[in-house]
């Protein structure tokens, strides 16, 4: 069951939904709709490899805009702070945003209940596109989970994007034992 605006209010009265910064007016009806931080990231090499960890660099969006190219992948960050401590949060693209020829996530649109941080985006474009920081980028779809959670995201010791950040985190596949 997806929650409603109005239900999306009262968990966030109870803390049991956090969103920093919350602005009213981007509250849908069954949604809310998260901004593109300040800053982007690509990775330093061309080939990146899951056993290691891939660095990235790390600019920000000027004030007259960034055109991100199809021939690249970024990674953005949300400038909301958000927790969810019942429910499962899902992020999607926005029509507006998808329209343009954005993808803000490749697979990673679901979080877990626990989940305590600034969302990363894995952007890709499929024409030249000027975006800007503080535009809207996607929105959160809250679900009501069945039964109990045995261990949060937060508390899992396998958990690998707990450290809280308003930067764009890049892959820790390196940290999984394959």
């Amino acid at each position: 069951m997806i929650l409603s605006d109005s239900e999306i209010l009262q968990c966030i009265e109870r803390k049991e939904i956090v969103i920093t910064p919350f602005l009213k007016e981007a509250l849908g009806s069954n949604s809310y709709d998260v901004h593109l931080g300040k800053t982007l990231a690509i990775y330093s090499d061309q080939v990146l490899d899951a056993k290691k960890h891939n660095a990235i660099q790390f600019f920000e969006i000027p004030t007259e805009g960034f055109v991100l190219e199809p021939a690249e992948f970024y990674l953005g960050v949300t400038q909301e702070y958000t927790e969810s401590l019942k429910h499962v949060p899902f992020l999607e693209g926005k029509s507006s945003v998808g329209r343009l020829g954005i993808d803000i996530h490749a697979t990673a649109g679901k979080g877990d209940v626990g989940f305590c941080n600034h969302w990363t985006l894995e952007i890709s474009v499929k024409k030249p596109v000027r975006v800007y920081a503080g535009m809207p980028i996607g929105q959160l779809i809250y679900f009501q989970t069945c039964g109990e959670v045995l261990t949060p995201y937060s508390q899992k010791a396998s958990a690998k994007y707990n450290e809280k950040k308003d930067m764009p985190v890049e892959s820790m596949m390196w940290k999984n034992l394959f």
